[in-house]
């Protein structure tokens, strides 16, 4: 089995439609953003970590990255569904054109984009998002001047239930009942059991927590990581930190809320001579000085990107309720969003801005 191959010469449907298409704002939009990286390294990553099988049988496979695009598109246009997906790609010129599908052709079969997604791997979405990163730098961005870290709540793609029925779920699932069905299959879970409980400012709250980091400059987010919500969110400083070194450059500073605060993310900055921009957090045998308050205004001049992002993305793309019940499947829509949120500013910044 193959790829399809993708007719690059203009169909007559295509020619008749030159004059309407200039006037397109969204396929002038996404051909922007085509223009800003180079796909060849993206497919490359595609390439070495998606394999289709080598039977000969059967119908030849989409190229994944016209697959990649598709849920690209489906991030920036708010659409919820696969089969919506197809749809779409199906009514739209700009969506075609974008993905490089010549009009005479149907989409990808939303099956098909749902099976893309499940076999791509959190390794290799990290490693597309680096390549991205890495050709934004290339380009003239400065992406490590300094990184915010935060972290927010998301709600479970399931209803809640009490820790009690949780941990009895979880026993099943592990059990050869729950391994197997009765004909020897995977079985299918609708059951959310990776989610847990915490409370923040006194409110219960049952699902996951992203933790992210975003470059202070430009708003690049440079790193995503979904974890249960009873994750604290100290603990992953130095993994967002370390998820966010994209280029030889250093990181000169890190900025963070008080919910950092603490002697082992501060000794990390220390030891790995990156900038100390977490603000402080008054104690029970110390009060916070008049400097120390000073200094946190600053640094909350400064973080607020992370919480722009978080704001833009619970807004346009539902960022705020998870899509699927398993976390590594969050967690790579977490990834394809960070794609997505990526590319989209670089269109703007790009587009805005001489880079010499």
């Amino acid at each position: 089995m193959g790829y399809k191959r993708i007719d690059p010469n203009m169909t007559f449907a295509e020619a008749s439609l030159l004059g309407s298409m200039e006037h397109n704002r969204s396929l002038k939009r996404l051909e922007n953003i085509s223009e800003i990286i180079d796909w060849r390294k993206v497919e490359e990553i595609l390439m070495s970590h998606y394999t289709v099988g080598a039977g000969r049988e059967g119908a030849d496979a989409y190229p994944p990255l016209m697959l990649l695009k598709g849920l690209l598109l489906q991030k920036w246009y708010r659409i919820d569904s696969d089969p919506e997906l197809e749809n779409q790609v199906n009514d739209r010129i700009s969506f075609k054109k974008f993905l490089g599908l010549s009009f005479d052709r149907p989409s990808p079969d939303h099956s098909t984009f749902s099976r893309f997604r499940s076999r791509l791997s959190k390794d290799a979405m990290r490693k597309i998002n680096s390549v991205v990163l890495q050709q934004f730098s290339q380009k003239g961005l400065t992406i490590n001047e300094g990184v915010a870290v935060d972290a927010r709540l998301v709600q479970s793609a399931s209803r809640p239930i009490g820790k009690e029925a949780i941990e009895e779920e979880r026993q099943k699932r592990q059990s050869p009942e729950g391994v197997l069905d009765k004909d020897g299959n995977t079985p299918k879970f609708s059951r959310d059991l990776d989610s847990d409980w915490t409370v923040r400012n006194g409110v219960p709250h049952y699902g996951l927590k992203e933790h992210a980091a975003v470059d202070i400059l430009h708003g690049f987010v440079l790193s995503t990581e979904i974890t249960p919500a009873s994750v604290h969110d100290s603990t992953y400083l130095p993994y967002s930190v370390a998820g966010s070194c994209h280029t030889g450059d250093p990181i000169r500073t890190v900025y963070a809320d008080k919910g950092y605060f603490g002697e082992p993310n501060r000794a990390f900055l220390q030891v790995n001579g990156i900038g100390d921009g977490i603000m402080r957090k008054a104690t029970r045998s110390a009060k916070l000085t008049e400097y120390e308050r000073q200094r946190n205004r600053e640094i909350s001049g400064r973080r607020y990107i992370v919480e722009q992002y978080f704001g833009l993305s619970h807004l346009h793309c539902r960022a705020f309720r998870a899509r699927f019940t398993r976390i590594v499947k969050n967690a790579i829509d977490a990834l394809f969003r960070q794609m997505a949120f990526n590319l989209f500013r670089g269109m703007r910044i790009l587009g805005t801005v001489s880079i010499g």
